[in-house]
């Protein structure tokens, strides 16, 4: 287990938080940390940010989370990692989609030449949009940007003057997103969010078709993500039962 200081938290809305702590770890756009909070939980965060101070964006959805988010300047963080297959981080034209903190994993990909799609049920959750230059920006409900969903941002645009597609958020986004680009684009990585408990492939319960999110991704090419039967359709819930997506 390791420890770190935190050196900042940052509030981006009601329940959503940026982390900063100094970290001497070499971590790649796309990788994530096992956080653990004692007598609570371990859960999965990616990283929104990889210079000295590092940073992991953080919504509210469990005590875990909940815990690390109201940590405060000379709190300390444990963790294990980094774990996980990061990004191919390509030259030129780079696409990169995101669904609320999902585009969290992809901060770090972000150069002149990116564009982002920012996606989410309200204009709350919405972050980050002010680190690109070019950008769409859809809400379900329409109250930021336009009315729609991220598939539908890609529909009023040429994915295939892009050199490299990346994408991070809900797997039934995700798979809106694939299901779009098979028969346009190849050139395309996925980053999966699936329950998580060990981070090092032990445990099964991020499995999908005989692969580990975990330790085989979480980032995984579009190739493969066309390969398996359950992408989109089911996971395992935290007690190890498959349920529908």
């Amino acid at each position: 287990m390791k420890t770190s200081i935190i050196y900042e938290n940052i509030k981006l809305n009601d329940n959503t938080n940026i982390i900063k702590f100094p970290c001497n770890e070499k971590i790649e756009p796309g990788q994530f940390i096992m956080a653990w909070v004692p007598g609570i939980n371990e859960i999965p965060l990616s990283f929104s940010g990889l210079n000295d101070l590092k940073e992991i964006t953080i919504k509210i959805y469990g005590k875990a989370s909940e815990h690390i988010a109201h940590l405060k300047k000379g709190d300390t963080v444990f963790f294990r990692g980094p774990y996980g297959k990061p990004f191919e981080n390509t030259a030129g034209k780079k696409l990169l989609i995101g669904a609320g903190t999902g585009i969290a994993s992809l901060v770090p990909l972000i150069d002149k030449n990116a564009y982002g799609v920012l996606s989410g049920k309200t204009g709350n959750d919405i972050v980050f949009q002010d680190r690109f230059e070019k950008k769409s920006i859809v809400t379900d409900d329409g109250s930021y940007g336009k009315k729609g969903y991220a598939v539908d941002a890609l529909k009023d645009m040429d994915i295939s003057e892009f050199d490299m597609i990346y994408a991070c958020g809900p797997e039934i986004m995700l798979k809106s997103v694939m299901d779009y680009m098979v028969n346009i684009n190849d050139r395309a990585q996925f980053s999966l969010e699936r329950p998580m408990k060990c981070g090092i492939g032990i445990c099964d319960s991020c499995s999908i078709n005989g692969y580990q999110v975990c330790t085989d991704g979480p980032v995984f090419s579009l190739k493969q993500l066309m390969g398996m039967s359950e992408f989109g359709s089911t996971r395992l819930n935290y007690s190890g039962k498959r349920i529908k997506i």
